[in-house]
């Protein structure tokens, strides 16, 4: 077992990672720790833009964005933490432009914007271009530029290291523990902050968007170290993944007037928002789609409905809702000016549809894309351990594996990005100044027992059971019942389901008896991880009575300020879920009903 110590270590290394990481090495020594390369982490398939009011093409401001961003919330939001992000938007924006991220320009070379689902003037309650973009690769721009950027700045990178457990000594951060992909060795880095910046954990579900290493990681290490988890009954479903595949079609194809069709030729989102239509939050557009598809109204009576960007159809649409350019002037667009602002979307429909978007509608189907809970945190990026908030040491998280909450019950499209950039900077900021001002507590006296205990029981299981067979049992009992929409006895079959393979995940053996790149070890620890989640987010589910933002229940289909305006907290406790709750911060916004 190898030793190594920085003042800082980071657990991912994707955009908050990055982030985190380029800040934390101005005041302290630095490392990364990333199962992946960084530059092929999941936030390069953001694809849309980062949200921010600058005010580029018309009138818009930061106090629009964070109404937006708690209305979107569902009111779920906590408001200090919103309104701290909105504020810093431009701020960040800018300064990754001067990092050299290569946004896409308007004609006088200010940074372009587009509109987004959820992004209103709040005056009008028409849609407002506020999504900063580089074409359709906005992700893999942040990416590309912070790597850049926290090479200069020589920070220390540990790529193909995965980490496995979260140490803590007297009450705080003391470091973790990470596995070595290509020795199989065990390392521990000994820290007096640690960031988790470990993303989410789609691969729960059947259909998704998400990567096939986004496995809930960061979520699960700190449960099994006794720290709870936030509002996890609260997955986003994004309205247009490609059908049966879950690849995702950006939100800015809807933003540059794409339009979705039903089964009839329908433009049916007027029925369901008739003031943004198609540009309504995910969570509206996704059950839309739902109740279109469960009606028979899906393309030939199938599970999918059309998104149709062609020239044509997309002129026809913006001329009824009288839409126009930022400059006044009619919105027409042509063929040449999709295919310029969505580029890689056309890639992808001609790779994997044999579809030309310019000339044929995309099928497309909800798919699950963000989570919304994760580690509990404060706006400083400090993980939190209980209702009333009390602060973990030296512990930090940012991104989709942090629940700040600016997100609440469901997340505004470029607002991802916008969470990564600006709590990335702050998580980096603070562990640093907490480096500063700490000393390295003592590790453990065995510091791997935790980590070789859960890889012996992988090695020596019956093998009696396979985990792919339990990874589609899986997925297959969550999408269908702790999906889109949700009922009592579904989900009550999927916390029972849950519990089975996780019994049967017992017998389960790693074959690979290797040690150089034994991916099928981390696979199957990674499928414990997502198998915990599974039951956290059942769990949560069932106990909330009501419908808000992405968790939508057929028996409760209505929002319930009275009872359920609070966070839910879930512990994993000698094998069992222990749920509790706590407040919601508000500021200024009082609950009302959405109106789209």
């Amino acid at each position: 077992m190898k030793h190594h110590q920085y003042e800082v270590v980071i657990v991912g290394g994707g955009g908050a990672g990055l982030m985190a990481a380029l800040y934390a090495s101005k005041g302290a020594s630095t490392a990364v720790i990333s199962k992946l390369y960084p530059t092929r982490s999941h936030t390069g398939a953001a694809q849309g833009g980062v949200g921010a009011a600058l005010g580029n093409a018309e009138e818009d401001n930061a106090e629009w964005h964070t109404y937006d961003t708690v209305k979107g919330s569902d009111y779920l939001g906590d408001q200090d933490s919103i309104e701290f992000m909105c504020k810093a938007a431009p701020e960040v924006v800018y300064e990754l432009e001067h990092m050299g991220l290569p946004f896409s320009r308007n004609e006088d070379g200010t940074i372009a914007q587009r509109p987004f689902g959820g992004h209103t003037n709040n005056n009008t309650g028409k849609p407002v271009t506020r999504a900063c973009y580089a074409a359709d690769r906005t992700g893999h721009m942040i990416l590309q530029t912070l790597y850049q950027q926290c090479i200069k700045n020589k920070v220390n990178f540990y790529d193909e290291y995965h980490v496995v457990d979260l140490l803590m000594s007297n009450g705080a951060a003391a470091g973790v523990v990470a596995l070595e992909l290509a020795t199989g060795e065990l390392h521990v880095f000994h820290a007096k902050a640690v960031i988790f910046a470990t993303g989410g954990h789609g691969r729960v579900w059947e259909i998704t968007s998400n990567a096939y290493a986004y496995t809930g990681d960061g979520v699960a290490i700190t449960l099994r170290r006794g720290i709870p988890a936030e509002d996890m009954e609260f997955f986003q479903f994004h309205p247009t993944g490609i059908y049966r595949m879950g690849i995702l079609i950006t939100e800015g194809v809807r933003g540059e007037g794409g339009v979705l069709l039903n089964g009839d030729g329908e433009r049916f989102m007027e029925r369901y928002a008739p003031t943004v239509k198609d540009l309504a939050s995910r969570d509206v557009v996704s059950r839309a789609m739902y109740l279109e598809m469960k009606a028979g109204r899906g393309i030939n009576g199938k599970r999918y409905l059309y998104l149709d960007v062609t020239p044509d159809l997309v002129n026809h649409y913006a001329t009824l809702d009288g839409r126009t350019r930022p400059d006044g002037r009619p919105y027409v667009t042509s063929a040449e000016e999709i295919l310029g602002k969505l580029p890689d979307i056309i890639d992808f429909c001609h790779t994997y549809l044999g579809v030309d978007p310019v000339t044929q509608p995309m099928p497309v189907q909800p798919t699950a894309h963000y989570a919304m809970g994760g580690i509990p945190t404060n706006m400083r990026t400090e993980v939190v351990i209980d209702a009333k908030n009390k602060v973990l040491p030296g512990v930090y998280a940012a991104g989709e594996v942090a629940c700040v909450s600016v997100h609440g019950a469901n997340r505004l499209g470029t607002n991802s990005l916008l969470d990564l950039v600006v709590f990335g900077r702050e998580a980096g900021v603070r562990a640093a100044e907490f480096a500063q001002g700490a000393d390295f507590q003592p590790l453990p006296e065995n510091p791997a027992d935790f980590v070789r205990a859960q890889f012996d029981a992988l090695r020596n299981g019956s093998g009696s059971e396979k985990a792919a067979d339990i990874a589609k049992e899986m997925k297959e009992i969550m999408f269908d019942h702790v999906g889109v929409f949700r009922v009592e006895e579904g989900m009550q079959q999927a916390v029972e389901k849950i519990r089975e393979l996780q019994e049967r995940f017992k017998n389960v053996r790693v074959a690979d008896e290797g040690k150089l790149y034994n991916t099928e070890l981390l696979n199957i620890w990674e499928l414990s991880n997502l198998l915990d989640l599974a039951e956290v987010t059942a769990v949560s589910a069932l106990a909330r009575k009501e419908s808000r933002g992405a968790h939508a229940r057929d028996d409760y289909p209505d929002r319930d300020d009275r009872k359920w305006l609070k966070h839910t907290l879930a512990w994993l406790e000698d094998g069992k879920v222990k749920l509790g709750y706590k407040p919601v911060v508000k500021t200024k916004y009082e609950p009302k009903k959405r109106v789209y």
